[in-house]
């Protein structure tokens, strides 16, 4: 069973270790992150950006006892579970799965996770346009017509330029 977890993000090493210990068992956890570069300066900068901010997914066999959800509560790393998560296991199971499907090799979610739409504001995380906010004006299957600032330009859907939603 899944558990929706809020963890300190300093302290995630930590949560593990004390769940593994309590549990018994090493719990599987599963964080959706993405990986991308940029550019501030001179200088490049590689960063790993969870998207779920300090939440994660946590699956043992005991989480279905109430009883061990309440011994839980007190592990080092830990804010709190997320109250509800019997109810929608189906979801998150989903959620989980279409994460999985966009994945690389190296466990990060590419942008073909994120829904596009037109006339929605990005901000792009990678590329020669980090920081910088377009606007979609019309999607083709390999090229994104897109607005920055004044100037309109096309760039390939296929390319691994990250950008998410402002």
């Amino acid at each position: 069973m899944w558990a929706v977890i809020k963890f300190k993000k300093d302290n995630l090493a930590l949560l593990q270790k004390d769940l593994t210990k309590k549990l018994g068992s090493e719990p599987k956890i599963y964080i959706p992150k993405i990986y991308y570069q940029y550019v501030k300066g001179n200088k490049n900068f590689e960063k790993v950006f969870f998207i779920l901010g300090d939440y994660l997914f946590c699956s043992h066999s005991a989480f279905r006892y109430k009883k061990t959800v309440t011994l839980l509560k007190n592990c080092k790393g830990l804010k709190y579970f997320i109250p509800g998560f019997e109810i929608y296991q189906k979801e998150i199971q989903e959620f989980i799965l279409q994460c999985t499907k966009n994945e690389d090799k190296n466990g990060y979610l590419k942008q073909t996770f994120f829904e596009i739409s037109v006339k929605k504001d990005f901000k792009f995380l990678s590329g020669p346009f980090t920081d910088m906010i377009f606007k979609i004006i019309n999607i083709q299957k390999s090229k994104l017509k897109i607005l920055v600032g004044n100037i309109v330009t096309t760039m390939s859907n296929k390319k691994n330029y990250l950008y998410r939603p402002v």
